[in-house]
């Protein structure tokens, strides 16, 4: 891989990451710059954002869930026919989970394994000289990093901005801008992070703001400069067995949870994907080998998919003799009924003995690693997928022989997830690797 990238992390969430991120990469792609984005970790709903910005496709690199050939193929993809890389981390710089038998998740361990600079970006509000031993800290933390420059956030004035300024360059480091506070600057957010982009109708008028915003209070032409890369590129195709020959795949408002890398490994292994919307009342195609069902928010739309009968029955007629395989959201879609916020329920599929309730929220997070339970269009019974679960969905009932065993990175103890019957199947996991 030659194409030079960069990696805007922070020193915790809500720091203004997307922000930088998404701004620079709207800025550069205006004055024609091809972007390659990438997001750190799991995360459906910022590469979205990032593609809107950009272009481009957005992939997710994970060092939990993936292994090293995978990265290095994924990031050498995102660099392909681009100018720059941009990436963006998740949470913390190095916040991430213990180690199971790859990296911990976090954006260092990226930025580490493909040579990428960290363009840090530091919240200021309620510091001034503080900045400089919080940068100088995380600049010093892990070596394999180099923290290439500084762009504070929430600077109050002109005094505060120097202030934090010559404390941060005093210890060595670049200070490349430094965005005022500004209500005004920033995207509408819903129970599982960021409204999804395709809801936001002034989403281009809002990406235009965050590049006008960036570009008037941060140097492009220095942060570009930063950029670097070490990472040889890596023609392995991606480690991801085929499904089927055909894959449909539902694909809307209610399934959008659908990571692009996976598209690309089926693809490169010679699937062919067609994609369906459950909510304008389609039905799986008929000529198809297997039905995926992505996660997303069905819980929004349950009365709509309750109504959709040729797209139930279509699923039903599906499930008697081919595989389907629902995700989170999916996974609650093959149920018997699903109870929204409003305490409404509304019958599904009913192709499981599954009920979920989002009128009672509890969080459920994380990475997990699963154990095939028995033999699956992902692979042999005993195989093991990498992946993660978040939701906030209270499951009522759950019946029948398990999908697979998940373990997540704090417990050695495994623990059935999700459910199996005839070809149907389905959990609340979601596959990365």
């Amino acid at each position: 891989m030659t194409t030079p990238g960069l990696l805007v992390g922070a020193a915790r969430s809500g720091a203004g990451k997307t922000t930088v991120a998404l701004g620079l990469m709207r800025a550069l792609a205006r004055r024609g710059t091809r972007i390659g984005a990438v997001k750190c970790g799991p995360d459906y709903i910022d590469p979205a954002f990032h593609a809107a910005a950009t272009g481009r496709e957005s992939l997710n690199l994970d060092s939990w869930t993936m292994d090293a050939p995978s990265i290095a193929r994924l990031a050498a993809h995102a660099g392909a026919q681009a100018d720059i890389v941009i990436a963006e981390a998740a949470m913390g710089l190095f916040d991430g989970a213990p180690p199971l038998d790859r990296g911990s998740g976090s954006g260092a361990d990226i930025a580490a394994f493909t040579g990428w600079p960290v363009v840090l970006v530091l919240d200021v509000s309620g510091q001034a000289q503080t900045a400089g031993a919080l940068a100088y800290g995380l600049a010093t933390h892990d070596a394999r990093i180099k923290i290439a420059g500084v762009v504070l956030n929430k600077v109050a004035s002109e005094r505060h901005r120097r202030l934090c300024a010559d404390a941060i360059e005093a210890v060595g480091l670049k200070v490349l801008g430094a965005l005022p506070r500004d209500r005004d600057v920033g995207l509408p957010g819903r129970h599982l992070g960021l409204v999804q982009a395709g809801e936001i109708a002034d989403l281009e008028a809002k990406l235009d703001a965050l590049a006008e915003f960036v570009e008037k209070h941060a140097d492009l032409d220095a942060t570009l400069s930063c950029a670097a890369t070490s990472l040889d590129a890596d023609p392995t195709p991606l480690a991801l067995k085929p499904l089927a020959q055909r894959i449909a795949v539902a694909r809307d408002d209610a399934f959008s949870f659908f990571y692009p890398h996976l598209a690309l490994a089926w693809r490169e292994a010679g699937a062919e994907l067609r994609f369906f919307s459950p909510l304008a009342d389609e039905p799986p195609p008929n000529d198809c080998d297997l039905c995926w069902l992505p996660g997303g928010y069905p819980e929004l739309h349950a009365g709509r998919l309750a109504s959709a009968t040729r797209f139930l029955d279509g699923l039903r007629a599906f499930a008697g003799r081919r595989s389907i395989h629902g995700e989170c959201g999916g996974y609650m879609v093959l149920g018997e009924a699903l109870t929204d916020a409003k305490g409404e329920r509304h019958a599904m599929a009913a192709l499981l003995k599954l009920e979920t309730s989002f009128s009672q929220r509890k969080l459920h997070l994380g990475y997990r690693r699963a154990t095939l339970a028995a033999d699956h269009c992902l692979g042999r019974a005993g195989a093991a997928l990498y992946g993660h679960e978040f939701h906030y969905t209270l499951i009522l009932r759950e019946e029948g022989e398990p999908f697979a065993h998940v373990r997540d990175a704090y417990d050695v103890e495994e623990r059935p997830s999700g459910l199996r019957q005839g070809y149907v199947s389905g959990s609340f996991f979601h596959v990365i690797a």
